[in-house]
């Protein structure tokens, strides 16, 4: 259990917890390290458990990981801690595009168009790196307060969907969301983001979900067969140009649908010009209906099963056969199926069963060329290798190919095709595989570039060890504290896997600020020294009660403001110690009985003493 004030891998703090699911929590924490605020996603239940998830998850969100876009939450770090797998990305204030959309209800369509400008530049930079979201919906978009989106969940979103493993009440991909050719178990492309987008667009202008139903299955049938309700019936004002971009890109037939997010992208950068608001309405021209009378395979119908939990309808969970659910009715025509499955089925056994024969017992009969152990090569000179081969009878290939390898050394076989020990046909042709040794890559020049981002390419694609230290820059030019200003192996450099690498980012000198304008007590000037390794002297000074001073508080400071700040410095502080004042004694009256113009007396003069 994650709780407060814990160190993930020694580096990552954790603050509080900001956000619960099916698959992963997710809590604030902080960089120890890069000193920065980040969100962290922790796999939660079954998911963190299954080996083969696991690892799909990794490497689905390192790949992810290389995205770079402003509408797309960066990924800083994947990894595992004593069991617990997690994910490390910016941390985005704001709220999710279903939190807006409870509040507001409907946008305009000024705003609608911007947030689907903004999604769909975002996708499109994902489908140029061949990358799939697969589960768009408006719990993964984040809006901040200056309306810039910011699209989550990538690696969870791939790993899931490879793996179809679900968990209570959650889904990879809602079904409100769910396009029809991944509900069938058809798989997923580009253009079943691009269907996901549409609904989202739909649901920003009507404040509504185009498809409702009693249960997961029924909306995904809709999905599949229903047509998308129109926007133009309840609001005639709505342009066709939006009409047409809903209707475009949630076609149930994909050869109808936008051919990238791109496309979608320029549509709507020019959905309000004057030319295209009575625009005719898009028609499709491929045929809608597919899928209709046609009965899911029970495979395909598993697979939505499986798909089909969703993660905002509490309770909802599909068991069982679909092909069941959606054929109650035709027991006569799904008796018929069955039949002509058994006899395709038994047809394609005997065929099977006949070719078998023949290879085994018919062709050898014809073949009179015997069959040859193919020798083993391995670590011998090229020119032995073939002579080897062509002393058993075969025919070596004359394109030699190469291979990496960190065992065979350079020129040197590592291997043939096919392989040492199969017999084959005497006088078979065979190719030789030769070591071009360890493989080794030249470095780039990565000054300017993000050093996290770099540090997660070079770790992960060609196991490089990288380190990140901080050191003054050679100039006067404002860095980004995760910009490279340095690398220790200049541009060019050949490496191999487990060299060693280091790349400087910046150290940033912070400024004094105003202790006593802002009212700093002493404790949050200790914590502030203890911080930046400087050494607190505080001095008291008494002042009275009528100055205005309360007790600790600071009156000056030997550090002005805007200063830098120097580690190992001492920073004085005067803090005020309230006295309250003596009172005055009355004076003593003069005697009566003596003379008031006499300044001689013993009296008088002992009361001058006093």
């Amino acid at each position: 259990m994650i709780t407060k004030g814990q160190k993930i891998n020694d580096r990552y703090e954790i603050i509080r917890a900001i956000g619960e699911g099916g698959m992963a929590n997710v809590y604030l924490g902080y960089d120890a390290i890069l000193d920065r605020n980040v969100a962290i996603k922790v796999l939660r239940g079954d998911l963190s458990n299954d080996e083969k998830f696991v690892r799909r998850f990794q490497r689905e969100a390192l790949s992810a990981s290389s995205l770079a876009h402003p509408n797309i939450v960066e990924m800083y770090d994947v990894g595992e801690d004593d069991g617990v797998y997690y994910i490390v990305m910016e941390y985005v204030e704001g709220k999710t595009l279903k939190q807006l959309l409870k509040k507001r209800g409907t946008l305009t369509l000024s705003e609608a168009i911007d947030i689907m400008s903004q999604l769909t530049d975002g996708m499109a930079h994902a489908h140029d790196s061949y990358i799939i979201h697969r589960d768009l919906k408006p719990q993964n978009i984040m809006i901040k307060d200056d309306g810039q989106i910011k699209i989550t969940d990538f690696g969870i979103a791939m790993a899931l969907n490879s793996t179809q493993l679900t968990q209570t009440n959650s889904v990879m991909g809602s079904v409100h969301y769910l396009p029809p050719e991944q509900a069938s178990g058809k798989g997923s492309t580009i253009k079943s983001d691009i269907y996901s987008m549409g609904i989202i667009f739909y649901e920003l202008l009507s404040g509504s979900l185009p498809f409702r139903g009693d249960n997961a299955v029924e909306i995904a049938l809709k999905h599949m067969r229903d047509p998308l309700p129109s926007l133009r019936d309840d609001n005639p004002s709505m342009p066709q140009s939006i009409e047409n971009i809903i209707r475009r890109s949630t076609a149930k037939n994909p050869k109808n649908r936008y051919d990238s997010a791109r496309s979608m992208h320029e549509d709507l950068l020019t959905a309000l010009d004057d030319e295209r608001m009575d625009e005719e309405i898009y028609q499709y021209k491929y045929s809608e209906n597919e899928n209709d009378g046609k009965k899911l395979k029970k495979a395909n119908t598993e697979s939505l099963d499986d798909t089909v939990k969703l993660d905002n309808v509490k309770g909802i969970e599909t068991t069982g056969d679909l092909s069941t659910k959606i054929e109650n009715n035709d027991e006569n025509k799904k008796d018929k199926k069955k039949k002509i499955i058994i006899i395709i089925l038994s047809v394609v056994f005997i065929l099977i069963t006949v070719i078998l024969v023949a290879i085994f017992f018919i062709v050898p009969r014809f073949n009179n060329k015997k069959a040859v152990s193919v020798p083993d090569c391995k670590d011998l000179k090229v020119s032995a290798c073939e002579k080897k081969l062509q002393d058993k009878g075969f025919e070596v290939n004359t394109t030699i190919k190469t291979v990496s390898s960190s065992k065979i050394k350079k020129n040197r076989v590592v291997k043939t095709n096919p392989e040492a020990g199969r017999s084959i046909k005497y006088g078979s042709k065979i190719t030789i595989y030769k070591s071009k040794g360890e493989e080794s890559f030249e470095l780039e020049d990565y000054i300017g570039k993000n050093s996290i981002e770099i540090k997660t390419i070079l770790e992960t694609k060609y196991g490089l060890q990288v380190t990140i230290e901080k050191k003054d820059p050679d100039d006067n030019k404002d860095y980004d504290e995760d910009e490279i200003i340095g690398q220790s192996l200049a541009k060019g450099s050949e490496v191999k896997k487990g060299d060693s690498l280091i790349l400087y980012v910046p150290k940033i000198t912070e400024n004094y600020p105003d202790f006593i304008k802002e009212k700093w007590s002493v404790q949050d000037i200790q914590t502030f020294c203890d911080k930046n390794g400087l050494t607190l002297d505080i001095v008291e000074e008494q002042v009275s009660a009528t100055s205005g001073y309360t007790n600790g508080e600071v009156i000056r400071t030997n550090r002005t403001a805007g200063s830098k700040i120097y580690k190992g410095t001492t920073v004085k502080v005067t803090v005020a110690k309230v006295v309250k004042a003596t009172p005055t004694p009355s004076p003593s009256p003069t005697p009566s009985d003596k003379p008031t113009d006499s300044p001689n007396t013993d009296d008088e003069k002992k009361d001058e003493t006093n």
